[in-house]
């Protein structure tokens, strides 16, 4: 199912690093975020919701464009 708020991620496992492009255009690097989270993520029903209420909260982000 698309989501209304993630457009696209990658995730680069040698930095767990979690690239999120949102729908609006924005692009923010997650720090740190195990591979377990990503999987979890990857299976979430809604992105939304679990980026706001799992990632957000416990990995620092910075914005890339």
């Amino acid at each position: 199912m698309p989501s209304s708020v993630v457009n696209h991620y990658f995730y680069f496992s040698d930095t767990e690093i979690l690239r999120i492009i949102y729908q609006s255009g924005a692009v923010y690097d997650y720090l740190k975020v195990p591979a377990d989270i990503v999987s979890q993520f990857k299976e979430a029903r809604s992105k939304g919701k679990f980026l706001n209420t799992v990632i957000k909260p416990r990995f620092q982000y910075h914005k890339i464009s």
